[in-house]
């Protein structure tokens, strides 16, 4: 590094090594040497907001996430008699759902016991923006976002399944809320995949219509 003129800051250096459980012994109290300055292995690192851990559970993220998201709704939900809807839907996207969104590919594939913190999350941000009560059924609230499209005379999009997409101005943050993202991906997805009997059947037809969109495979 002294060839190249470069110096090496210990302070923000760190080092993760990444490794199956089973394998675990074979990286205890590891260390590299780089210009005389000891960089000891750490649990967890961060890199451009996200947590990673030595296995990439993703957990110490997951639960950095769903305590500062709970923070910000008990913050709004102290206001939350004074705003009015649009108010509190634009706080709980600004605190609330941008946490949630940012780097979510990241948890693809996490088994849904390692996510279901989130998923409380979402939940309540829904049951403050509502008023619903906390022992209320929150999936009934989470259908009353979506509207299904009925359109004014007979046309073939009456059997499309397809979902009213509110207006919106695109040029503030409205057009990344659920309200307008979950019908307008919804209503570009084949009808083959809408139709899905089940949720694991919806899931498969899903993934094989994203594969097939990422490779252009017809």
């Amino acid at each position: 590094m002294n060839i190249n003129f470069l110096l090496l800051n210990a302070d923000k250096t760190e080092l993760l090594v990444v490794r199956p459980a089973k394998h675990g012994h074979l990286f205890e109290n590891l260390s590299v040497n780089i210009d005389d300055c000891i960089i000891p292995e750490s649990s967890t690192i961060k890199n451009l907001g996200v947590i990673f851990d030595s296995r990439l559970t993703f957990q110490p993220h997951i639960k950095s996430i769903t305590k500062t998201a709970f923070f910000h709704l008990s913050n709004i939900a102290k206001i939350r008699p004074i705003l009015s809807l649009r108010d509190a839907e634009t706080l709980i996207h600004a605190f609330v759902s941008s946490r949630l969104d940012y780097c979510n590919v990241l948890l693809s594939g996490l088994p849904n016991y390692a996510i279901r913190s989130l998923q409380l999350v979402q939940n309540a941000a829904a049951r403050l923006l509502t008023k619903t009560r906390k022992y209320d059924h929150i999936t009934p609230v989470l259908s009353e976002l979506l509207t299904p499209y009925t359109p004014a005379r007979p046309l073939r999009s009456l059997d499309a399944a397809l979902l009213v997409i509110p207006s919106i101005n695109k040029k503030s943050l409205g057009f990344r809320a659920f309200a307008y993202r979950a019908p307008y991906l919804w209503n570009t997805l084949p009808l083959h995949v809408k139709e899905a009997s089940s949720a694991e059947i919806f899931k498969s037809r899903l993934k094989t219509h994203l594969y097939s969109l990422f490779y252009s495979l017809p």
